[in-house]
């Protein structure tokens, strides 16, 4: 699983000690404007959200059992 911006955030919160119960609702109204904003596009656009093109540079890995890391 790739990490996003998100796990990074639990950790400040939680070095600024803010309860774990208020993790999700901060990450909810800290992308509230991004969803506005996606919202405002679509209206604005004839229901087409448009976004960057991406080229992934990831390659496939081979699996490596668990106890031989």
């Amino acid at each position: 699983m790739c990490a996003n911006i998100d796990m990074y955030s639990g950790f400040v919160y939680r070095m600024l000690g803010i309860p774990e119960e208020l993790f999700t609702p901060l990450f909810a109204v800290s992308r509230m404007a991004g969803w506005c904003a996606h919202r405002f596009e679509e209206m604005g656009s004839g229901k087409r959200i448009i976004r960057p093109a991406y080229k992934s540079v990831s390659h496939e890995k081979k699996y490596v059992n668990i106890k031989d890391r």
